[in-house]
């Protein structure tokens, strides 16, 4: 069974409106704005050799390479909604996460 997706409709607005609000979104509109924006990853680096989690709201592999069945990945990132809205849209740098601790 595929999974749901979120239309554009839907996740461009929650994108939008967590920019705008930051920490003040709501935990539902910080949910769909991750999600939107881990699927639109895992559609432009399809592939399972990278795993991509942004707790509590998500996680996707991507990256095309060797895959793994079983456990967890050998190449992991993860972040919080926050930075991972900040990174996808342009907002912060990967040096700029990652030395602030935030990307690991």
């Amino acid at each position: 069974m595929a999974k749901a997706r979120i239309h554009p409709t839907v996740g461009q607005p929650a994108v939008r409106a967590a920019l705008a609000k930051g920490a003040d979104a709501d935990r539902e509109t910080r949910a769909t704005a991750v999600r939107f924006l881990l699927q639109a990853l895992a559609d432009l680096a399809p592939g399972g050799t990278v795993e991509v989690r942004v707790p509590p709201f998500g996680a996707v592999q991507c990256i095309e390479g060797p895959g793994h069945t079983r456990g967890t990945p050998p190449n992991v990132i993860e972040t919080d909604p926050a930075t991972w809205i900040a990174l996808a849209t342009g907002g912060t740098t990967w040096d700029a996460g990652v030395e602030a601790g935030a990307v690991r």
